[in-house]
């Protein structure tokens, strides 16, 4: 497995329904706790990844507000956008950066504030984030989307309604214990099911809520991980892909093809198996994207997801605990900062720092982090 490229400090905000202060100030919160997470100093930092979506403030070129306001300059900083999976791609493309020998250490700052726009602006932007002249015009939003997703899966593997509602209740249970959620309120499965109906098969609990958050992961090579960290978390494989950005171009819906693809490439590159991994953070903007990504992660078989619901393996001290932080359901969703939240739970639980969320013996843990409905992927093994 290689070991090149670690993580040698994360940080995140809280995650929360109305920030106060600007995107910079937001993006220091995390910045902040990486550092110190770090113990370096800001011109130890090579380079900087800002991740983002578009149009939910008004800056127009957030990277370099950012790098001027964290004191980055004169070092280089670039702006990725893959909707919801745009950190993870920040951390793919620094990845890159350091092993193509152009920096010793990058900054992966994600952000998103998306309290300045109301609800309905928000989900116009998101629909857009699909095709704009044969799919977004005609309505079809994000829960939208994934209700189809979700009467897939029933059709084709019998899923139900209370299988989901049970992802929820999971989400809560841990949503619970992490201080930096946004949602920290028990949801019981009889709640869960008789929550009002967003798009059905869809109801409230089974859908994210959107958030203002960052969060910042810092990567360096091997000589200044081993250096500087005593705990660095290894990068031991990532994998990425993408599928047609119009559902009638896939061949399915019961899973999405770019997360299994990108899952294989994980795997093959860390030399490691789905039952390897000790923990694993799936991106469950919906119920149904988690009980999906349980089977295009190889942790179970097609159609047999359920059974790790019915059977509580995906809790601390079953088979594959997922999402043992409350998930994107609990934690919320602002889309630039997603991601490298996501990593971050990972490098605590790695490092045995994740407190009453700790999976014990965890060595090995997994990012499924998905852009848009399906459209792009990102999954990335980490190892202690």
């Amino acid at each position: 497995m290689p070991k090149d490229v670690a993580v040698i400090g994360v940080g995140q905000s809280a995650f929360v329904r109305g920030y106060p202060g600007s995107i910079r100030e937001l993006a220091f919160e995390a910045f902040r706790e990486a550092m110190l997470d770090a113990s370096i100093g800001v011109k130890e930092i090579g380079a900087s990844v800002v991740c983002s979506a578009p149009e939910y403030d008004r800056q127009r070129s957030p990277s370099g507000l950012i790098a001027e306001y964290l004191g980055l300059n004169p070092q280089p900083t670039f702006v990725i956008e893959n909707v919801c999976a745009s950190s993870t791609s920040g951390i793919r493309a620094a990845y890159s950066l350091i092993k193509s020998g152009l920096h010793d250490i990058v900054a992966v700052i994600g952000f998103q504030k998306m309290s300045e726009i109301s609800s309905a602006e928000s989900q116009e932007r998101m629909g857009r984030g699909a095709d704009i002249m044969w799919e977004s015009p005609f309505g079809t939003m994000m829960p939208a989307y994934y209700a189809m997703h979700a009467r897939a899966h029933f059709e084709k593997h019998g899923s139900t309604e209370r299988d989901l509602a049970m992802i929820r209740v999971k989400s809560s249970k841990y949503g619970m214990l992490n201080d930096k959620a946004v949602y920290r309120g028990e949801v019981k499965l009889e709640k869960a099911l008789n929550a009002g109906v967003v798009s059905s098969p869809l109801k409230v609990y089974d859908c994210c809520a959107n958030a203002d958050g960052a969060s910042c992961v810092i990567l360096a090579n091997r000589d200044r991980a081993v250096e500087l960290s005593p705990k660095p978390v290894w990068l031991l494989g990532l994998g990425a892909a993408t599928a047609p950005m119009n559902l009638t171009g896939r061949e399915a819906l019961d899973g999405l093809s770019c997360a299994r693809a990108a899952a294989r490439q994980a795997y093959q590159m860390a030399g490691l198996q789905p039952q390897d991994i000790d923990v694993a953070e799936v991106h469950d903007c919906f119920t149904i994207a988690e009980l999906m990504a349980y089977e295009d992660l190889g942790f179970a078989g097609p159609g047999k997801g359920v059974d790790l619901v019915r059977n509580g393996e995906t809790y601390i001290g079953g088979k594959i605990p997922v999402n043992v932080d409350g998930g994107l359901l609990s934690k919320g969703h602002p889309i630039g900062a997603t991601g490298g939240s996501q990593v971050r739970t990972i490098v605590l639980q790695l490092r045995g720092e994740a407190g009453a969320m700790q999976v014990p013996g965890a060595e090995f843990g997994l990012v499924h982090n998905i852009g848009g409905v399906g459209i792009y992927s990102n999954v990335i093994i980490l190892g202690r």
